[in-house]
C-alpha cells in the first residue's frame, strides 16, 4: 500500500516535478515530492492495488491495518521532528489510518464493487483537500515565523536607534543650545557610523548653528581621533543631517581598487572614500577641479589617482603639464614607451600628451585653445541636432582634461614668461567648458594668493584639500567658503583631507594609495580604451599635436636623467660635480632701495660666500686662477655661486644662516623678503626643500613646529654661530 504523503517543506514547481531531455521530450522526476493531487492519487491507487492483490491471493486483511498503523506512527514522529503544526500531524496520521481501514474492508468485502470504488474516490478527494488546506496553513505559519523574527530584529535595532536619538538630542541641546526632534537614525552599512535626520525648532534656527559646533559635539561624544560629527542641510531648510563617524577610517591606507573597468566623465570618476566607506565621485563635464596639499600630504599620489580615473574613462583625453621634469606624467608614459621612441607592442600611454618644459606647455595650450575654438565653429550642426549648448562628449568626441601640476602657482607667478603661460591656462578655462575642455589644477596650499583668482573660484567647484596635519597655508575657510566646523587636525594622516563637490558638501575623505605597479597595470589594461581626437579637432591641432610622440620630442623621457636637458648645459657633461657657477653675473644687485643698501648687500654677500667657500671648498668660478702650488682644486665640489643671479634666494639663505641654532621657517623668511623682493611663501618653500635635499639646511621638528636650521648650526655639526 502506497503512503499518502504530501511534501510540505518545499513548494512544488515544474522544475522539481519534470525535467527536459536533450531531444525535448518530458521525463518523470522520481525524486520530486508529492503535492495535494499527486499525493491523494498515489494513496488511493496504492490502496486499491493492495486490496485487489490481497483479495486475489487470500492475504490476511489485518496486515493492511498493521502497515497503516506503522505508517501513521512513523509520519507522526517525523512531523513532530520537523516541528510541523498539529493540523498537519493529524492529517498525515488520519490519511494512513483511513487508507489502511479501507484496504482492510475492501479485502474482506471485495474491492471491485461500486460501493468500494465510490468510497475510495471519496477518500482520495478528502485526502487531497485536507493536504491542500494543511499546506496553505504551513506556508502561512512559516511566513509568520519569518515575520516575527524580522520584527524581533527591528525591535532590537529600533531600541538601539532610540537610544542613539535620545543621547544626541540631549547632546545637541547641551552643546549647541538647540532642541531638535530626531526623525530617523540610519546605520551605515560599513558599520563605521550613522546619520541622524533631525527636525530643527521653529524660530529661525538653521543647520549651521549645529555645524559650527562640530568639534565640541565630537568631544562631548568622546569620538575616536579622526572621527567627527558633521552637520549638513537636510531635505529642506528646517531639517539637518548629522553624520557621526565612530570608526577612524582615515588612518588606514586604502589601496586603489583593482577593478579597472571602463568609466565615463558623464557618470562620475572615483577619487577616494568618505568616512562612511562610500566612494567620492566627481563629475567634471562642466566643472574644473582644484587639489591642494603641502609637501608630504599625498598630493602627488592624489594626482596619480586622478590620472587613473581619466585613463579608465572612454571619453577623456588627458593632457598633463608638469614643469617639474614631467614627474606627474612620466609613470603613465614609461610602460608604453620603448627605448627607440616607439610604443611597446602598440601600447598607448596612460596620458595623451605630456609637457615638462615651458615651450612644450605653450605648444600644448595653444593647441588646446585652437581645438576649442574649432569645435565652437565646426559642431554647430551637432549642437542644433541635440538641442543643446553643451557639446555631446563621447568616445568619438572626447573631453580634453588639462592637468597642471602646481598650476595654481603658475597662475599667481610674477615671472613674465610664466604669466604668459597663466594667461593661456585662464583662456582655456574661460572658453572650453561648453566644448568639452576642463582643467585640474594642483597647489601647495589653500592661501589667498592661490584662491584669489576669480576664474579659479568660479570654475573649480570640485575641491580637495589634503592636509597631512599641516596648518600653515591651509585656510579651509577660503578653500570651502560657507562650510563650518572643518579643522586641519581632523585629518592629520597622509592621503586624508577634505573634499567638496557641487553634489556633496565638504567633508572628510581618504585618497587611495596607488602603487607604481598599479600604474603599469592600469596603463596596460586601458591602452585599447583611450579615445582618439576627433577629426575636426585633430585638423585644428595640426602637426604640433600629431608629432607629440616623435622620438626627438620624447628623447628626454627616455633619458636616464628622467628630464629634459636644461638650456645652456654643456653637452659633454659637467665633470661629474654640481657646478652652479654658470649663472654667475658680474653686475651688482640692483633691487636695493638705494646705494647704501646696495653696499650692505655686497658686504653681506661677500661675507656669506667666504663662509661657504671656507666650509665646502667650492668649485672655482670662471676666470678664477688656480693656486700656484698644491694639488688642483676638485671639480666635484659644491658651487653655490649660481645664486649670484638670484639675489632673493641669496638673501633667503643669508637669513637662514643668520637665524642660528634656533632656525626659522618659510613664513618668516618670506616676510623678511616680501618688502624688497616680493617673494612668496611658496617660492621659499621650494628653496628650503632643495636646500634640505642637498644638505644645506636641516629640517627640525614636524607639523606646525617644523623649522629649518642651516647645516652649520644643526645639532652635531660643531659649527659656530
Amino acid at each position: 500500500m502506497s503512503a499518502p504523503t504530501v511534501n510540505l517543506n518545499k513548494p512544488k514547481t515544474s522544475k522539481n516535478r519534470r525535467s527536459k531531455k536533450a531531444d525535448g521530450g518530458p521525463v518523470w522526476d522520481w525524486a520530486a515530492g508529492h503535492g495535494p493531487v499527486t499525493g491523494a492519487l498515489s494513496a488511493t491507487t496504492g490502496a486499491f492495488a493492495v486490496a485487489t492483490t490481497g483479495a486475489a491471493v487470500g492475504m490476511p486483511p489485518t496486515w493492511a491495518l498493521a502497515v497503516g498503523a506503522a505508517g501513521a506512527i512513523g509520519h507522526t514522529i517525523t512531523s513532530l521532528r520537523d516541528k510541523l503544526a498539529a493540523r498537519t500531524v493529524s492529517m498525515r496520521a488520519a490519511s494512513w489510518l483511513l487508507g489502511a481501514g479501507w484496504t482492510t474492508w475492501a479485502m474482506t468485502t471485495g474491492p471491485l464493487s461500486w460501493t468500494a470504488l465510490g468510497s475510495l474516490a471519496t477518500l482520495g478527494v478528502g485526502i487531497g483537500a485536507s493536504a491542500r488546506a494543511t499546506l496553505l496553513h504551513e506556508e502561512a505559519r512559516e511566513l509568520e515565523a519569518l515575520a516575527a523574527a524580522e520584527r524581533q530584529v527591528a525591535r532590537e535595532l529600533s531600541a538601539e536607534r532610540r537610544q542613539i536619538a535620545a543621547e544626541w538630542v540631549d547632546r545637541i541641546q547641551r552643546v549647541c543650545g538647540v532642541t531638535v526632534r530626531v526623525v530617523a537614525v540610519e546605520m551605515w552599512p560599513t558599520a563605521t557610523g550613522f546619520t541622524i535626520d533631525a527636525e530643527l525648532p521653529t524660530g529661525g534656527v538653521t543647520y549651521d548653528k549645529i555645524a559650527r559646533e562640530s568639534a565640541r559635539l565630537s568631544g562631548d561624544a568622546k569620538l575616536p581621533h579622526g572621527c567627527t560629527a558633521t552637520a549638513s542641510p537636510g531635505i529642506h531648510q528646517g531639517r539637518v543631517l548629522i553624520d557621526v563617524t565612530t570608526v577612524n577610517v582615515l588612518v588606514e591606507e586604502r589601496t586603489y581598487p583593482t577593478d579597472y573597468s571602463p568609466l565615463s566623465v558623464l557618470s562620475g570618476l572615483p577619487w577616494g572614500l568618505r568616512t562612511n566607506g562610500e566612494e567620492v565621485r566627481v563629475y567634471l563635464r562642466e566643472q574644473c577641479a582644484l587639489v591642494v596639499g603641502p609637501t608630504g600630504s599625498g598630493k602627488t599620489n592624489m594626482v596619480h589617482t586622478i590620472l587613473a580615473g581619466f585613463a579608465r574613462a572612454t571619453d577623456v583625453l588627458t593632457w598633463v603639464i608638469d614643469l617639474n621634469a614631467g614627474s606627474a606624467g612620466l609613470p603613465w608614459v614609461g610602460p608604453a614607451l620603448a627605448g627607440d621612441g616607439s610604443f611597446v607592442d602598440g601600447m598607448r600611454p596612460g596620458v595623451d600628451w605630456l609637457a615638462s618644459t615651458h615651450d612644450e606647455a605653450v605648444r600644448m595650450l595653444d593647441t588646446a585653445i585652437a581645438v576649442m575654438k574649432e569645435r565652437k565653429r565646426a559642431y554647430q550642426d551637432l549642437l542644433a541636432k541635440h538641442n543643446t549648448d553643451l557639446l555631446p562628449v563621447n568616445s568619438k568626441i572626447p573631453q580634453i582634461e588639462l592637468v597642471v601640476d602646481e598650476g595654481a602657482e603658475i597662475l599667481v607667478s610674477n615671472d613674465r614668461a610664466t604669466r604668459k603661460l597663466a594667461e593661456k591656462i585662464l583662456e582655456f578655462i574661460r572658453i572650453a567648458r561648453a566644448m568639452g575642455g576642463r582643467t585640474v589644477l594642483t597647489a601647495l596650499g589653500a592661501t589667498g594668493s592661490v584662491l584669489g583668482n576669480l576664474m579659479i573660484r568660479r570654475e573649480a567647484k570640485v575641491r580637495a584639500a589634503l592636509t597631512g596635519g599641516e596648518t600653515e597655508g591651509m585656510d579651509l575657510s577660503k578653500m570651502f567658503p560657507g562650510t563650518r566646523g572643518l579643522r586641519v587636525d581632523q585629518a592629520p594622516y597622509k592621503g586624508a583631507g577634505f573634499m567638496g563637490t557641487p553634489e556633496s558638501p565638504a567633508a572628510l575623505f581618504k585618497a587611495w594609495r596607488i602603487l607604481p605597479n598599479q600604474i603599469r597595470d592600469i596603463t596596460a589594461a586601458t591602452s585599447d580604451r583611450h579615445p582618439t581626437l576627433d577629426a575636426k579637432s585633430a585638423r585644428a591641432a595640426g602637426e604640433t599635436y600629431a608629432r607629440r610622440w616623435d622620438p626627438e620630442r620624447t628623447a628626454w623621457m627616455r633619458d636616464s636623467g628622467f628630464g629634459p636637458v636644461p638650456a645652456g648645459r654643456d653637452e659633454q657633461g659637467s665633470g661629474g660635480g654640481l657646478n652652479l657657477s654658470a649663472l654667475r653675473g658680474e653686475r651688482p644687485p640692483t633691487s636695493g632701495p638705494d646705494e647704501n643698501a646696495r653696499r650692505e648687500w655686497d658686504e653681506l654677500t661677500a661675507k656669506f660666500r667666504a663662509e661657504i667657500d671656507a666650509q665646502f671648498g667650492t668649485a672655482p668660478s670662471p676666470g678664477d686662477e688656480p693656486p700656484a702650488e698644491g694639488p688642483p682644486v676638485s671639480s666635484g665640489g659644491l658651487n653655490l655661486s649660481a645664486n649670484e643671479d638670484n639675489p632673493a634666494r641669496d638673501a633667503a639663505l643669508a637669513l637662514l644662516l643668520a637665524a642660528g641654532p634656533d632656525g626659522t621657517g618659510a613664513s618668516a623668511i618670506a616676510r623678511g623678503l616680501a618688502e624688497e623682493y616680493g617673494t612668496t611663501r611658496q617660492t621659499v618653500v621650494g628653496w628650503l626643500k632643495s636646500w634640505t635635499d642637498d644638505g644645506t639646511a636641516v629640517r627640525v621638528g614636524t607639523g606646525t613646529k617644523a623649522r629649518y636650521v642651516h647645516h652649520r648650526h644643526a645639532p652635531g655639526s660643531g659649527g659656530q654661530g
